[in-house]
């Protein structure tokens, strides 16, 4: 009967321990749960401050303007009155001047790197392109103020003048003095900052492609680029896309780099090579001199408007990519 009293009591004594394990197990789970929805409620009520703020501080300029302030191209503190389009245009067109050089060439950066850079040199050029997204933007806008734009405006923008005057559209996008400055050269400026992000995103996406898929193309007798278009890049176009919309996003907020080279003119030029404007450049240059609630609300309505263009695209983007996962039957 002792032998048996001994043997319930360590049975009671196990399943006592065993329930405090469990116990603990559930503990952490659950904190963990907490800690991480914890943390996903403080950046949506960040971001709905945000919003908030943006909203608020529109009010003034809204009443003021309203929908006007979307069509009306003036912009005169003199006067009390302003409008966004000029802002608006220099922030999609230098985006998109930016993008269309930042793809092809990021692209290419990180198929080089994967497919035929020698092993060796890898490393060293992936790290050297990846620190270019670390440097400060006002670096990047100070050297497109003193090296690229004087180099712009004496050799490449009269080239470029000569080049298309006859071809029609092409004339127009193009003519003009050549300042240096302006949309074309701060649309340089962007790609220069885009490229390291899309060719970094590509890169690593470009290498969780399985070995055997390549190795099987290569033995159908594929040439390398075939199997880069047929085979790398279908299977790894959702992450690139990815990568391009992350550029695209930091093209639309850029400021400091913008504002050195664009000119900061309030207009819509109809010349790539004449000074103009974006939302972030105009904000940086005149909130210090934001005297009046009108002026400063006016500004911050920007701000709203930068906030919603890049909410659209960030939007369309994430639409895109969920068709694509689906195509792909994932």
């Amino acid at each position: 009967m002792a032998d048996i009293a001994v043997k319930s009591g360590r049975v009671i004594d196990e399943a006592a321990a065993r329930a405090r394990v469990l116990t603990g197990f559930k503990f952490r789970d659950t904190a963990f749960r907490w800690l991480t929805l914890s943390a996903a409620v403080i950046v949506l009520l960040l971001l709905g401050g945000v919003i908030a703020t943006l909203i608020n501080g529109s009010i003034p300029a809204f009443k003021a303007f309203g929908f006007r302030f979307l069509f009306t191209n003036v912009w005169n503190p003199a006067t009390g009155q302003y409008g966004a389009p000029a802002a608006v245009y220099g922030t999609v067109i230098t985006s998109i001047i930016a993008m269309v050089i930042a793809v092809p060439i990021g692209l290419g950066v990180a198929i080089f790197l994967t497919e035929l850079c020698p092993h060796a040199l890898r490393r060293p050029i992936g790290t050297a392109i990846e620190l270019l997204a670390g440097i400060p933007s006002i670096i990047y806008g100070l050297w497109g103020l003193f090296v690229l734009a004087p180099f712009l405006q004496q050799h490449v923008q009269p080239l470029l003048i000569g080049l298309f005057a006859k071809v029609p559209v092409f004339n127009i996008l193009f003519a003009g003095p050549p300042y240096g400055i302006g949309l074309l050269t701060a649309g340089l400026i962007l790609a220069i900052m885009v490229i390291p992000f899309v060719s970094a995103v590509s890169r690593d996406v470009f290498d969780t492609v399985p070995p055997l898929l390549k190795e099987a193309g290569y033995g159908n007798g594929f040439t390398t680029w075939e199997v880069i278009s047929n085979i790398v890049i279908p299977y790894t176009r959702v992450g690139v896309l990815g990568g391009v919309m992350l550029g695209l996003g930091r093209a639309l907020g850029e400021t400091m780099a913008v504002t050195f080279v664009i000119g900061n003119a309030d207009v819509i030029p109809t010349s790539l090579m004449a000074p103009g404007t974006t939302i972030s450049a105009a904000i940086a240059n005149e909130f210090t001199e934001a005297v009046d609630e009108l002026y400063t609300s006016s500004l911050i309505e920007l701000g709203l408007i930068l906030f919603v263009i890049t909410f659209v695209v960030l939007s369309i983007s994430r639409l895109m990519l969920m068709r694509l996962e689906r195509q792909a039957g994932r």
